[in-house]
């Protein structure tokens, strides 16, 4: 892994991307787990635009971090830091939580194509926007009502209503794009898989983990894992964080 020895040896800062249907909050447990155990962390607003404008807003976040980046990302987070962490000279390791680890020329879409199963696409509701030049952009949501069944199904329901008003939509344009490269082929991963996923079939969560070589962890959770068991999932990036420093400093 010869782009970790970039890294300075200090324990990686952590970035958590979130996908569609959530903010950054989803991470607020996970970030108090991180800060307990010492480790930085940072949640920006994933802008849910496209791949490629999301992948670039990512890097220059990571770019402003002093020191190694460690790269957690969420269901289309995990598109997002697949596609930014191929060109970030900092990023020492890769964190998939039930998320898409894309190959080159892949699409969400295509993996979804490959592994029937998920409670999504019913659930779906489009909406209309303007872009910033006044132009339409379709957009997708998860009916309120359907949103604790697929998206948040181990959350108490209060949380999971919750979740559902604070949900952020997903531009079509994005769950089309194609991945422009993988960093998953030359950075180290990690992945948790939730078994209960309505949304990514736990056949692709597993798919993804194998081919990226991720040390992997399987939880019984559903798609809002971070949130319903977040020391778990913290667990598993501490241990990505330590791994990352130590390859770093023994290379």
């Amino acid at each position: 892994m010869d782009r970790i020895v970039g890294c300075r040896g200090s324990t990686p800062t952590v970035l958590l991307v979130h996908g569609a249907f959530a903010d950054a909050s989803s991470w607020t447990g996970v970030i108090a787990q991180l800060q307990i155990a010492g480790i930085e962390a940072v949640a920006p607003a994933n802008p849910l635009r496209g791949l490629a404008s999301d992948a670039r807003y990512l890097a220059s976040v990571a770019e402003e971090i002093d020191g190694p980046v460690l790269l957690v990302g969420h269901a289309y987070g995990g598109a997002v830091i697949t596609a930014a962490g191929s060109f970030l000279a900092n990023v020492c390791a890769l964190v998939y939580v039930t998320a898409f680890a894309l190959d080159e020329g892949e699409s969400m879409l295509d993996v979804s194509a490959k592994f029937p199963g998920s409670f999504l696409a019913p659930a779906l509701r489009p909406a209309i926007c303007p872009d910033e030049r006044g132009e339409p952009v379709v957009e997708l949501y998860i009916e309120r009502e359907a949103f604790p069944e697929v998206f948040a199904a181990d959350l108490p329901p209060a949380v999971a209503a919750v979740a559902a008003a604070t949900q952020r939509p997903i531009a079509t344009a994005a769950l089309e794009a194609k991945m422009p490269r993988a960093a998953w082929k030359t950075l180290p991963c990690w992945y948790v898989v939730a078994v209960a996923d309505r949304i990514i079939p736990r056949d692709a969560q597993r798919f993804m983990a194998t081919r990226t070589a991720a040390h992997t962890l399987e939880v019984d959770g559903s798609h809002a894992v971070a949130l319903s068991q977040p020391a778990i999932v913290a667990e598993h990036i501490r241990v990505a964080t330590l791994s990352a420093r130590a390859a770093v400093l023994d290379p």
